[in-house]
């Protein structure tokens, strides 16, 4: 089962110039970089970890979850919300992000990859191709450091 985006207002980022906290109060203290997530998986089903890396894509209908990576050539993560609490702006594809929450296994349905890439505005024709599910790392965040513009981690 999986919420709804629905429709909501468009996310702003607001001051360039400093990071921005979304969720509990983090800091930048004791991140990893998103490439070591996959040693931490490594033979267990969860881990709890702050983790740093750059946001790819934003759900465009709510700000309700983001793909995070550390470059364009790697495996993306699916990030959401503890507890639906908060949400990221919509426009910070590119940003440096710093997630403290828990990465873990997942088997995401092909309605909810159809789903999540409707609200991230894809074609009709790309959210057709998606026929099968998929076995990922996802990660649920607490708390979400948004850096500023200028910023890589």
């Amino acid at each position: 089962m999986f919420a709804s985006c629905g429709n909501a207002p468009a996310g702003t980022t607001g001051e360039t110039g400093e990071a921005q906290i979304f969720g509990d109060t983090i800091t930048t203290d004791g991140a990893i970089p998103y490439g070591e997530l996959a040693s931490k998986m490594k033979g267990v089903d969860s881990v709890a970890v702050k983790v740093k890396g750059t946001v790819q894509a934003v759900c465009q209908m709510k700000g309700c979850w983001m793909n995070v990576n550390d470059s364009a050539d790697s495996t993306e993560i699916f990030v959401q919300f503890k507890d639906y609490g908060f949400f990221m702006p919509k426009d910070i594809a590119g940003r440096e992000v710093v997630m403290d929450g828990y990465a873990y296994r997942s088997v995401t349905s092909v309605e909810e990859l159809q789903h999540y890439a409707k609200d991230e505005g894809k074609s009709k024709e790309e959210i057709d191709a998606i026929t099968a599910p998929l076995e990922e790392l996802k990660f649920m965040a607490s708390g979400v450091l948004l850096m500023p513009e200028s910023t890589k981690q």
